[in-house]
């Protein structure tokens, strides 16, 4: 696929689409700079201290975790309808344990302007530094959405991610 640079707003409805339809992946880069691919469904794209900003929840106890502990940033990657089966196997399987990009047989590209790859398989890539990171307070919760979503604690950390690059897969969008 040949990607070319976009405002980060654009395709903000595929953005949305693919969170709401099975997940976006985000990718990140570990200690050694072997790279991981996570399964996000929940993320904000907007502009916060005047900057374009990608926030994303990642638990303590994920591999993720800490391989965004370690570089500081990470990208967003929006994938076709076609690789449902490889964002399911992201989502459910530990880059602690697995390689995923090579069992999903997916191509990690070099960040344009962070440590973290890009997935080429993806129509969208955001990249983004951290800028801002945060746990949320579980005290501060409606109580329904602790007893759905943290019953067994483990707490999302939130960061905060100054986009700093998106490009997209133009043609393939086009005949999606």
């Amino acid at each position: 696929m040949a990607k070319i640079e976009v405002p980060h707003t654009a395709y903000f409805d595929r953005y949305c689409q693919t969170l709401g339809s099975g997940g976006s992946l985000l990718a990140s880069v570990d200690a050694d700079g072997r790279p991981n691919a996570m399964t996000i469904g929940w993320a904000l794209l907007g502009v916060v201290w005047r900057r374009p900003i990608c926030a994303v929840f990642v638990r303590p106890s994920r591999y993720t975790y800490g391989c965004i502990e370690t570089t500081g940033d990470f990208t967003v990657n929006v994938p076709p309808p076609e690789l449902a089966e490889q964002v399911l196997f992201c989502g459910t399987e530990s880059g602690r344990d697995r390689d995923k990009f090579a069992e999903c047989d997916l191509t990690p590209t070099p960040g344009r302007k962070v440590r973290s790859p890009g997935i080429e398989e993806c129509w969208i890539t955001h990249e983004c530094v951290v800028v801002q990171k945060t746990d949320v307070v579980p005290e501060h919760f409606a109580p329904e959405i602790i007893d759905m979503l943290y019953a067994g604690g483990d707490f999302h950390r939130v960061y905060f991610g100054q986009i700093v690059a998106s490009y997209a897969d133009v043609e393939a969008l086009k005949q999606a």
